[in-house]
């Protein structure tokens, strides 16, 4: 077994591969690479979470940063995949409003696949989750922004999925503990 057996850290080993072979058996040498190379792994460490921040999908502590960019008022409260789904949709919420564009803005928040129907003669569209059964978490931000990119002479109504009798009778008591009361009626009482 070498000294050089003992280097912990990726880059220290790597280091340690380029010097030559007599260098493996010295406990110096094997300490420096260690050393160095624990420093350039928390460098690279730093560096990924740095260019993590500069995507919307990944970014962290940089939500601030987008939040301010869109004028959204960051609320740190809220869990980091509901600041991200409220700024992809804002991302995704510029140019023509279209259906395609309205599913793309619900589907960032929905988690889930929505359809956008279109009632012309009401003035009225209809966004309905398809995939998520009861209320989506984050469904105050999601109508905040449909409300902001819509155009203002139409209505939207949501309409949600619910558990059905058939499907909760075919459902094991697991199965059942897992849903949310709400999953099940849209009219429980509190």
């Amino acid at each position: 077994m070498s000294v050089s057996d003992g280097v912990t850290s990726l880059r220290g080993q790597r280091i340690m591969s380029y010097l030559p072979g007599y260098y493996a058996t010295s406990r110096i040498m094997s300490a420096i690479a260690d050393a160095q190379g624990t420093e350039l792994d928390r460098l690279q460490r730093a560096l990924d979470e740095i260019l993590d921040q500069f995507f919307v999908g990944t970014a962290t502590w940089g939500l601030d940063v987008w939040e301010k960019e869109f004028g959204i008022e960051t609320d740190a409260s809220k869990p980091l995949d509901q600041r991200r789904s409220y700024l992809i949709s804002k991302i995704r919420g510029t140019g023509t409003v279209t259906v395609e564009l309205l599913k793309s803005i619900g589907e960032s928040y929905a988690n889930g696949k929505i359809e956008v129907t279109q009632q012309p003669a009401l003035y009225r569209f209809t966004v309905k989750f398809v995939d998520s059964v009861g209320l989506p978490p984050n469904l105050d931000d999601l109508k905040a922004a449909i409300e902001e990119v819509k155009p203002a002479h139409l209505e939207v109504q949501y309409a949600y999925r619910y558990l059905t009798v058939s499907e909760v009778n075919q459902m094991t008591i697991n199965q059942l503990q897992s849903h949310p009361l709400t999953d099940f009626a849209p009219f429980l009482d509190g």
